[in-house]
């Protein structure tokens, strides 16, 4: 029985892997004429903007996400425990909806600088004002909404390990500073290079923001490479170079901490809070509703303005047919993520051999590939298969199917799967391995199969793991633009792609309905989320 739980962890690895192994595959294929014009011209810009915006957001969301958790998990002040569940709500707000929304804020004829002319023109006199459509401005734009990854990771690391620690220090003559950076810092620091590295991988991926800004990047050069000058081999050449660019950045993460190891340790109450009162209360509790404010409640308002005062035109007649199609992507990925990376975990219980072990990582790469890429890797393959076998059908059947696979929402689906297994794979694991090894050894001598047990004893043990799998994959898909953009059918749009078209052709009042509708759908289940984390 075991066996067959180990051949369905492989076929569920070879069947997300598809668009990886096509991807890599492209790196070695002779360059054409368009790869070498693309290679003396701008690969260069993409490969060094692509790097310098990935360690920008990374460098960002580390430091708000480290001083946000540090604060909310060692200190005691007005409004804590309410922010320690909200500051993860940015992480429901699409980036390029919050890029949509500060660059018509901040532009030239936006209200901040007309303001500013109104007031400079009779105080102060010419000003010089940064332009948001920028690497910077993007990487603001891009940090503001993923700072919650690192925030999430070392808010539990440093109130269940270096709380702690420092507090030992502490007792030693350690002054508070010297405490964080000496001992609460370095043990808590393999959870905060987990959550740069999940920041900088999604930066990566980034399509909307890079686009709309101008700034050109792998993600980008991807589409235009596509759709511009449709060259799909060299397209597919862009999207491994990309794969080589993520694989860099993690693994310069791993080299950095290697050797470096902190204790366990196992304590059964949390290390007393310090009490803010006061100014420094107050300062504390500006401070971290800062981002929060900045990266969700802003951008919410705004965008419901817009939505009041004018919305989409397509209100009352097909905009229930955009969140139609968001639901049922979506939805069947996040159940069709779940369920594989239910039975993913489960094959490693079962089985820690080497065989399944490589099957559980090939399946799990797909998290560190872009959306475009993913797509790009779905899109090859699936053509290779359909036009001979639309060919044949027309040939010996005299059946004109059209397209089977490419074009449908099976395609799309597929690589939403492939991208998002990761997230629903590492809830369900993190669930099974709290749950103790002597009930599967109680379920066997009663003569219970791994399937019986897995349904009867580890589900209902597994209920709030598995929700959270589905949750986390739902939003993602929800948000996921590169690979909808490039996969959907003909006449098929979700809200992120209305939100995108009508962006981009600076229709931002019109796009306000599609952005605050996909905010709100995930605003409830992202803050129960972070409500259950803070409570554990």
């Amino acid at each position: 029985m075991k066996r067959l739980w180990n051949v369905g962890a492989w076929f569920a690895a070879a069947a997300v892997s598809v668009p990886l192994a096509t991807v890599l595959w492209a790196l070695v294929a002779p360059a054409g004429e368009t790869w070498r014009h693309l290679r003396a011209t701008v690969l260069a810009d993409y490969a060094v903007n692509t790097v310098l915006l990935a360690l920008s957001v990374g460098t960002f969301a580390t430091v708000v996400g480290v001083g946000a958790a540090w604060t909310v998990a060692t200190k005691d002040f007005p409004g804590r425990r309410f922010l320690s569940a909200a500051l993860v709500l940015p992480l429901a707000t699409p980036a390029y909806v919050v890029a949509y929304v500060y660059t018509d804020m901040l532009d030239y004829a936006g209200p901040v600088q007309t303001a500013l002319r109104h007031v400079t023109d009779w105080q102060v006199g010419d000003y010089a004002f940064p332009a948001i459509r920028s690497l910077p401005g993007a990487a603001l734009m891009l940090g503001l909404v993923l700072y919650p990854y690192v925030y999430v990771l070392a808010r539990v690391a440093f109130a269940s390990q270096a709380a702690p620690l420092a507090e030992a220090a502490r007792t030693l003559g350690a002054g508070p500073r010297r405490a964080f950076f000496r001992v609460a810092l370095p043990a808590a620091r393999p959870a905060i290079a987990g959550g740069a590295a999940l920041a900088m991988m999604e930066t990566v991926a980034d399509y909307g923001v890079v686009d709309y800004f101008g700034v050109a990047t792998f993600t980008s050069g991807v589409f235009r490479t596509w759709f511009a000058l449709g060259d799909r081999v060299t397209a597919t050449q862009l999207a491994g170079w990309l794969f080589v660019v993520v694989a860099v950045l993690v693994l310069a993460e791993h080299y950095g901490r290697r050797g470096r190891f902190a204790n366990p340790l196992r304590r059964a109450a949390a290390a007393p809070r310090k009490r803010l009162t006061g100014a420094r209360g107050l300062l504390a509790s500006a401070a971290c509703a800062l981002p929060l404010l900045l990266g969700f409640v802003l951008p919410a308002l705004v965008l419901g303005r817009y939505a009041l005062t004018e919305g989409d035109p397509l209100w009352r007649r097909g905009f229930g047919d955009f969140v139609a199609a968001s639901f049922g992507v979506a939805g069947a990925t996040a159940f069709i993520a779940t369920v594989l990376a239910l039975g993913l975990a489960y094959s490693a219980r079962l089985s820690g051999g080497p065989a399944t072990r490589v099957a559980v990582r090939l399946a799990t790469l797909g998290y560190a590939l872009p959306g475009a890429m993913l797509a790009v890797g779905v899109l090859v393959p699936l053509t290779a298969v359909e036009k001979p076998l639309a060919r044949f059908l027309n040939a010996h059947m005299d059946a004109n199917v059209g397209l089977l696979f490419t074009g449908t929402i099976a395609a799309l689906v597929l690589a939403c799967v492939a991208r998002f297994l990761t997230v629903a794979y590492n809830a369900c694991h993190g669930g099974l391995e709290k749950i103790s090894q002597r009930l599967d050894d109680v379920a066997h001598t009663l003569n219970a199969g791994p399937a019986r047990t897995l349904r009867e004893v580890h589900f209902p043990l597994l209920r709030g793991a598995v929700a959270s799998a589905a949750v986390l994959v739902f939003i993602d898909a929800l948000k996921e633009l590169p690979a909808t953009l490039i996969l959907r059918p003909f006449n098929f749009e979700t809200l992120a792609t209305r939100t995108y078209q009508l962006a981009s052709d600076e229709r931002l009042a019109e796009a306000s309905t599609a952005a605050l509708a996909i905010v709100l759908i995930g605003f409830l289940p992202t803050l129960l989320l972070g409500a259950a984390n803070a409570r554990r």
